[in-house]
C-alpha cells in the first residue's frame, strides 16, 4: 500500500514537471518570435507562420490567431495520436499564445543582421518546440496534418511537411516579401534541426554492424578501449555461402569517431554498416569503467 502511494506521488510529480517544461517551451518559442523573428520581418513555418501573416493582415493579436487556427489540429491530434498528446498540445499552444501576447512589446535582441536573425531565431524557437515535443506536446499542428495525409496519399510525412510549408512561405511572402519568405524558410530549417537535437538529445546513439576476419580481436579491443560490449550474429554470404560472425555494437555519438579508428586499425577491409538509433532501453547499455 505504501509502495503504491509512493508510486502515485512520483507519477504526479513527473506529470507536473512535464507540464511545466511544455509551458516553458511555449514561452521560449514566443520569445524567439517576438524578440527576434517578427521585428525583423521574418516568420516561422506551419500554423504559427500563418498566424503571423493573419495578424499582420487583420490586426488581431498573434496569440488569439495561434489558439484559433490550431483548434482543428488539436482535434486531429486527439483522434490520431491520443488524449494525452492532445491535452499536452493544448497546454503548449495556450502557453505560446499567452507568451506572444505578454512579450509583444519587448525590444528585439537582434536587429538588421539577417543571418544572425535567422540563426538566433531558429535556435530559440527550435529549442522551445523541442522541449514541448520531448515532453509529449506540440506547439504547431501542421505536422499532425502531414501524418494524416501520409496515410491517405502516396507520399511520405516529411515530403508532405515540406510541401505544406512551401505553401505557408508563399503566403508569408505576401506580407514580408520574397526576401522575408526566404529568411523564414532558413529560420524554419534551423529550428527543425534544433528540434531534432532537443528531442533525441546530444548523446544519441548509433549501431555499428561489423563483418571482419578478426571478430574476437575487434570485440576485445572495443571492450578495452571504449568499455562497450558487443554481440555476435551468424550471417552467411549470398554468393560464397561462407559464414561470418557479424559484430553488433551500440555507441553514443561521442564514441563514434573512436570506434571507427578501432575498426580501421584492426581490419581496414571490414564491412561496416551504421544505423541511427532512436532510443535505447533495457539490457546492459551502460559502459564499463575503462579507467
Amino acid at each position: 500500500m505504501e509502495h503504491n502511494e509512493q508510486q502515485k506521488k512520483t507519477s504526479l510529480t513527473l506529470k507536473i514537471m512535464r507540464v511545466f517544461i511544455i509551458v516553458l517551451g511555449g514561452f521560449i518559442t514566443a520569445y524567439g518570435l517576438e524578440a527576434v523573428l517578427i521585428p525583423n520581418n521574418v516568420s516561422d513555418g506551419g500554423v504559427t507562420g500563418l498566424s503571423i501573416v493573419g495578424s499582420q493582415w487583420t490586426g488581431l493579436q498573434l496569440g488569439i490567431l495561434i489558439a484559433i487556427l490550431n483548434l482543428p489540429f488539436i482535434y486531429l491530434g486527439y483522434k490520431q495520436i491520443g488524449r494525452s498528446f492532445a491535452i499536452h498540445s493544448v497546454i503548449g499552444i495556450v502557453a505560446l499564445a499567452v507568451g506572444t501576447s505578454l512579450m509583444h512589446h519587448i525590444p528585439p535582441i537582434v536587429e538588421g543582421d539577417t543571418l544572425l536573425v535567422t540563426v538566433v531565431g531558429g535556435i530559440i524557437i527550435g529549442f522551445g518546440m523541442g522541449l514541448a515535443l520531448r515532453n509529449g506536446g506540440a506547439l504547431d499542428g501542421i505536422d499532425m496534418l502531414a501524418v494524416l495525409l501520409a496515410r491517405k496519399l502516396p507520399f511520405g510525412t516529411s515530403d508532405l511537411i515540406l510541401f505544406l510549408n512551401l505553401f505557408v512561405f508563399i503566403v508569408v511572402s505576401t506580407v514580408f516579401g520574397f526576401q522575408g519568405a526566404i529568411l523564414s524558410g532558413i529560420a524554419y530549417f534551423i529550428a527543425s534541426k534544433v528540434i531534432h537535437i532537443v528531442e533525441e538529445g546530444l548523446s544519441g546513439s548509433k549501431t555499428f554492424k561489423i563483418i571482419t576476419d578478426k571478430p574476437e580481436l575487434m570485440v576485445e579491443t572495443i571492450r578495452d578501449r571504449l568499455g562497450r560490449s558487443a554481440t555476435y550474429n551468424i550471417v552467411q554470404g549470398g554468393y560464397t555461402k561462407e559464414q561470418f560472425r557479424e559484430i553488433t555494437c551500440i555507441v553514443n555519438r561521442l564514441e563514434e569517431r573512436k570506434i571507427k579508428e578501432i575498426i580501421q586499425e584492426i581490419d581496414e577491409s571490414a564491412f561496416v554498416t551504421v544505423y541511427e538509433v532512436a532510443e535505447v532501453k533495457g539490457g546492459n547499455f551502460k559502459k564499463t569503467n575503462i579507467h
